[in-house]
């Protein structure tokens, strides 16, 4: 009687583990770096917040999975994919060909060009390889490739966050950054118009810097995941979803061709 009782026990544990597991696995956690308003921040509560967030949120709901987003430093997102510590990148990332000798991506779910922004009365000159002296400030990775390649002499600033560049913008630390563009019209030419900063000369234009768009970051070999990611991003594009959170946020398409 005491051996049955033992075997009952034993069995219930193993299907509650078994059942933990599943729930355990049917749970997509993201990546996002929560500083990159309005696609990813934090709300006062501490929450994490954005249309990006919302976009997945529903993209879960599409494919029949429970998401979670957690906060990750930058330079730790691909680091922290590899390790395991979340299944994807969900944090503006574009795709780029050195990025995608260590990572795959889904299909872009979104594709904004570079801008330079200042001041309606600082010039900057694109023709030359230092900008014609101004002090230009930008965000590590795409923006920062893209100024080492083509403007090697120029006087750059590399800010971890978005709000520390316009922070030093506003202070006169810096004439001008070079942002994505969506991005830079709403947190800042928008957000501030008292200001007068604006876009300067035309988008920056690089496809080894700025790549094919922006996707989520998924381990290589995690196909299964990739496919479905792929077919939550098809689904919330065909039945209108994505449409109505762009329009929320943003008012106007930033799909790209």
């Amino acid at each position: 009687m005491l051996m049955s009782l033992k075997k009952i026990a034993l069995a219930s544990v193993l299907v509650f583990s078994s059942l933990s597991a599943n729930a355990a696995e049917d749970v997509i956690r993201f990546a996002t770096e929560a500083a990159y308003p309005p696609f990813n921040e934090r709300a006062a509560d501490g929450s994490i917040v954005g249309w990006e967030i919302d976009l997945g949120m529903a993209m879960c709901q599409k494919i029949g999975r429970k998401c979670e987003f957690v906060a990750q430093d930058w330079d730790g997102m691909i680091p922290g994919l590899l390790s395991k510590r979340f299944d994807g990148i969900f944090a503006s990332m574009s795709i780029t060909e050195e990025r995608k000798q260590r990572i795959d991506f889904t299909n872009k779910y979104y594709q904004s060009p570079a801008r330079f922004v200042a001041k309606k009365d600082v010039k900057i000159d694109r023709s030359n390889p230092g900008l014609g002296g101004v002090k230009l400030g930008t965000i590590a990775g795409v923006q920062e490739c893209f100024l080492k390649k083509h403007y090697p002499d120029a006087t750059v600033s590399i800010y971890r966050s978005a709000e520390d560049e316009y922070l030093d913008l506003e202070a006169g630390r810096i004439d001008a950054i070079l942002s994505e563009s969506v991005q830079a019209d709403y947190g800042l030419i928008r957000k501030k118009p008292e200001a007068g900063y604006a876009f300067v000369g035309e988008p920056a234009e690089d496809k080894e810097c700025y790549g094919d768009g922006i996707g989520i970051g998924v381990r290589k070999g995690d196909a299964k995941l990739k496919e479905l990611l792929n077919k939550a991003i098809a689904d919330v594009r065909a039945d209108g979803t994505y449409d109505k959170l762009v329009a929320k946020y943003f008012g106007y398409d930033i799909y790209g061709q």
